[in-house]
């Protein structure tokens, strides 16, 4: 018998070394791809395949190829890459998205007629549980036990309806910000953290909702991305709107410059002025003092 100081190995911990490369596979539904445990297969970017999901099976496509594994401790617990998809699981997929386009026509149908207030974002088949997911975004709880009643009795298996915050919601969709690059929630951000009105405001930017908002709406994710560093550059700027003494007299600031660390400024005789932040600060601080 063991003592409770020993440990007790298993075969999982000790005799199934980590796989020495990973494959990127992106999933439907998910922005970004997952890294999955190829196993002996030879398999290239591009490739449809199947692959673990939890108690299911989901189709992918491979992404990247031969990701050196740097989890060389602990076990093996990447999800596996089964199999390349075959001509029976893309007939399977086919009539799986085709019960989902019905579903989703449907679901909207009837929120038109039961004036819900909801939006359907998008729908998810689950074949082996005999289970339709329908995702929607609204402002507030939504008693939708009569849409539920309906879908049932049209489409004959299990419904769930699942709301989801809009940034959530922008992350599964995808699509490009104003950058033209594609949304950050969708690529590499893991997490959201969140983002304040005051961000847009150090930064400078005008506090136009069309000019500082994503796609789904709320402030874009990236405002936070630099916002450590104006917070330094503000640091020593005067704020617009406030009395200094220039080299040329007396004015009040219209705006700073930034990044470039000027300041502007409308001089008592109605002249605009930029200057540089080094040329003003010995008269900033008497100002502050």
């Amino acid at each position: 018998m063991n003592s409770p100081s020993e440990k007790v190995s298993t075969p999982t911990q000790n005799n199934v070394p980590p796989p020495r490369f990973l494959i990127g596979i992106r999933v439907r539904d998910k922005g970004k791809s997952e890294l999955f445990d190829p196993g002996q297969l030879k398999l290239k970017v591009g490739m449809t395949v199947i692959i673990e999901a939890g108690n299911n099976q989901e189709m992918g496509i491979v992404a990247s190829n031969k990701i050196i594994n740097f989890f060389k401790e602990g076990p093996a617990n990447h999800p596996r890459v089964l199999r390349t998809a075959n001509k029976n699981d893309l007939q399977a997929q086919e009539r799986r998205e085709a019960v989902e386009k019905r579903a989703k026509n449907l679901c909207n149908d009837k929120i038109t007629e039961l004036k819900l207030p909801m939006n359907l974002s998008r729908v998810v088949h689950l074949p082996s549980e005999n289970k339709t997911m329908f995702f929607f975004t609204a402002e507030g709880r939504v008693d939708f036990r009569q849409l539920i009643k309906e879908l049932v009795s049209n489409l004959h298996h299990r419904i769930e309806m699942k709301q989801v915050g809009v940034r959530d919601e922008a992350r599964a969709i995808g699509g490009n910000g104003v950058c033209g690059e594609s949304l950050c929630c969708s690529t590499f951000l893991n997490e959201f953290t969140p983002v304040t009105i005051r961000m847009a405001k150090d930064q400078g930017l005008a506090l136009n909702p069309s000019k500082i908002s994503g796609v789904c709406g709320r402030l874009m994710c990236c405002l936070q991305y630099e916002h450590g560093t104006y917070k330094e550059l503000i640091r020593g700027l005067p704020k617009p709107g406030s009395k200094i003494e220039t080299p040329d007299g007396p004015g009040k600031v219209l705006k700073n410059e930034i990044l470039e660390q000027n300041i502007i400024v409308r001089l008592d005789d109605e002249s605009v002025m930029t200057y540089p932040l080094n040329e003003l600060k010995g008269s900033l601080k008497l100002q502050q003092s």
